[in-house]
């Protein structure tokens, strides 16, 4: 969720004024309104800022355990948390994998930025900068993801590869249209496009999260085979990744643009909902599944 698409609260003097039997029609509707409007912008704003903090420990996580690794040339380190993460002799797999793990923190932390209303409107040569690194950066990292899923043995099995090829084919697609209406000056759809696109490229993220919470709820691993990571869930989530947070966001678009108190407020709730689960996901990956090994 980006803060530049949930500051947009109408306002008017009218809001504030005391709704009695001679208040128009249209002037007590948008009255009722203003508290709706307000809870979905700060539901929305509470989802972002737990979602910022599980994306800064993610990259925390990348850096202080793979690129520390890479550094201290113990790239074999990877083998240990990541299957075939690093094979002896094989020179474009392993060229691959850097470049795809690498470019996730960078994805992250660009993205982040991105969302960040304050740096559009102070600094928007950094804005477009660093929006050319993201989609860029998007790209490749897409590309890499393709190649370790159907040409390395990826993990998983194949009804997973096809969940992991859906994201990479969304992210390409979004990429091209953000970057289409950005150089048409049609800011709005842009922003929009920015949206899903930067909730697909957090896929992966959206993917561990939504397993250790899974497991949390479940008091451990349930509707999978943790061995050889193949299962039911597992398909299920490969696929929920991408499909649910994009869902989520075009119901929270059109509940914003929806003159309805009873849809906002709905709204708004499900993403309380939604920020709690996201918070003990988050809580759980890095408590049981990054902070070992770093």
């Amino acid at each position: 969720m980006s803060t530049g698409s949930i500051d947009t609260i109408p306002d008017s003097a009218s809001m504030h004024e005391p709704a009695n039997k001679n208040t128009p029609p249209h002037t007590l509707s948008r009255a009722l309104n203003k508290p709706a409007s307000m809870a979905l912008s700060h539901a929305a704003r509470l989802w972002f800022s737990v979602a910022i903090i599980g994306q800064l420990l993610f990259v925390y996580y990348i850096l202080g355990f793979y690129v520390a690794s890479a550094l201290r040339g113990d790239l074999a380190a990877w083998s240990k948390v990541l299957p075939h993460g690093y094979i002896k002799g094989d020179n474009i797999g392993n060229a691959a994998i850097i470049t795809h793990i690498f470019l996730a923190a960078c994805i992250t932390l660009a993205g982040i930025l991105q969302l960040i209303p304050q740096l559009r409107t102070r600094a928007p040569v950094f804005h477009r900068w660093n929006g050319r690194i993201y989609l860029g950066s998007l790209v490749i990292a897409a590309g890499s993801g393709l190649y370790m899923v159907w040409l390395r043995d990826g993990v998983g099995d194949f009804v997973q590869h096809l969940g992991v090829s859906l994201n990479a084919v969304l992210i390409l697609f979004c990429a091209a249209m953000a970057l289409r209406h950005a150089l048409a000056r049609q800011f709005a759809l842009h922003r929009r496009w920015a949206l899903r696109l930067f909730l697909l490229a957090n896929g992966v993220w959206f993917f561990r999260i939504g397993l250790m919470f899974w497991i949390a709820v479940n008091q451990g691993p349930a509707g999978f085979n943790p061995k050889t990571f193949e299962g039911p869930f597992l398909s299920f989530l490969s696929f929920a990744n991408s499909l649910i947070p994009l869902l989520v966001l075009e119901l929270y678009l059109r509940t914003q643009d929806s003159k309805s108190t009873l849809a906002r407020y709905s709204m708004a709730g499900g993403l309380l909902v939604l920020s709690v689960a996201s918070g003990i996901g988050i809580a759980v990956a890095f408590m049981g599944m990054w902070r070992p090994h770093l």
